[in-house]
């Protein structure tokens, strides 16, 4: 089938941003009258600005999907903060116990094992690479219906307003949490590592900034959550030091602070005549792993491939038998991540003993699988 196809992407965030790129950039471009809708303003970012609380872990293979659509080397010339090391250990033991889980970047070979980047400057990154295609940007534009096109991609996040006309149910599962974010100056130094401590109330995750501090997600209970928010920077810095059991030593607030509830969802189906949906839209995980954005960036990629191989066969890429290869290579994919995090973080919450015991010893063989843990860090880092 030849003409031009006119694709409508609802969402701003780095999902859809990076689908618009992908198409723009394809070998396609040609045949696609592409078009990116955002309610919100325009994305604005300045180095002179502080570090965002909202930051992304990044895996080195989205590293290289943005890299492709000339994106990353935006994000390397603002500012970046590789990390080389992940340690990972429950509350009833010790950070440097045998039973921590470790991953270095030199056992697997490669540089680091990726990125903490603000969502902002990704954001920022993709516009400037749009900015010089035929991507018509509307922001500050609030859809009502859906969008007249061949195809319109749901990329507008875990309360979709594209799902939503649509009639696209969800499955959801609410993980009783609240995630509590903001930056903090640490007594000893982070030494480029990511660190995840699992408490009974969820995990804290600290990740390594550039500057030398830490970012952190805590997702705890509501009523701590509440403390944590009315808490002064002092009073907070005290929590999480005791929270993260004093691994980086003192910890003090250097920076915002904010909070957003957790719940797992996933769509009953990604694809309808004229609709798909990818990234948050169609799935929202637990971010005790960072996997949310790198899935969605998986998302944008095979959408992508999807409609260019359907271009190439002469098939109209808004037919559901055409968008059902896309929901079929990603949608399992998916569901397999969703329900490992969710029956992590329940793990991890359990308050029995026994369960407690066979984690440690879970913990202590997983560190000494040699195949199985390099296979599942390359897996997670979407790397060969």
């Amino acid at each position: 089938m030849k003409g031009r196809f006119k694709i409508a992407i609802v969402g701003g965030g780095m999902t859809g941003l990076t689908l618009a790129a992908l198409l723009a950039k394809g070998r396609h471009s040609d045949a696609l009258d592409i078009s990116l809708i955002d309610a919100g303003a325009r994305p604005v970012f300045s180095t002179g600005d502080d570090v965002g609380l909202r930051v992304s872990a990044i895996a080195n293979g989205s590293a290289q999907l943005l890299d492709a659509v000339g994106a990353w080397p935006h994000v390397v010339n603002e500012r970046v903060s590789p990390y080389e090391s992940l340690r990972v250990w429950d509350e009833q033991n010790l950070p440097d116990s045998g039973a921590t889980l470790r991953f270095d970047a030199s056992e697997f070979a490669l540089p680091q094992l990726g990125f903490i980047v603000e969502n902002l400057l990704l954001q920022y990154s993709l516009l400037r690479v749009l900015d010089d295609t035929s991507v018509s940007l509307q922001f500050e534009t609030v859809i009502k219906s859906l969008p007249a096109a061949d195809l319109v991609v749901g990329a507008d996040g875990a309360r979709s307003k594209v799902r939503e006309l649509v009639g696209i149910q969800t499955n959801q599962w609410p993980y009783s949490q609240v995630a509590v974010v903001t930056h903090l100056e640490t007594e000893f130094g982070h030494k480029q590592t990511a660190r995840q401590r699992f408490l009974r109330a969820g995990p804290l995750g600290m990740l390594p900034l550039a500057d030398g501090r830490i970012s952190v997600v805590w997702s705890t209970s509501p009523e701590s959550a509440r403390q944590a928010l009315d808490a002064s920077g002092k009073e907070l810095g005290t929590m999480l030091t005791n929270a993260s059991d004093r691994v980086l030593g003192k910890l003090t607030v250097a920076g915002p602070k904010g909070a957003f509830p957790l719940c797992a969802q996933h769509a009953k189906d990604y694809v309808l005549p004229g609709v798909a949906l990818i990234g948050d839209a169609a799935h929202a995980i637990h971010p005790l792993a960072g996997q949310g954005a790198n899935l969605g960036l998986q998302d944008a990629a095979e959408l992508a491939r999807v409609i260019d191989a359907a271009i190439d066969d002469g098939l109209y890429p808004g037919d559901r038998p055409v968008l059902r290869r896309y929901e079929r290579a990603r949608k399992g994919a998916n569901s397999t991540m969703l329900h490992f995090m969710t029956g992590l973080n329940r793990l991890f919450t359990t308050d029995s003993k026994l369960v407690g015991e066979i984690r440690t010893i879970g913990m202590r063989l997983f560190n000494n699988s040699g195949p199985i843990k390099e296979r599942a860090v390359r897996v997670a880092l979407g790397v060969k």
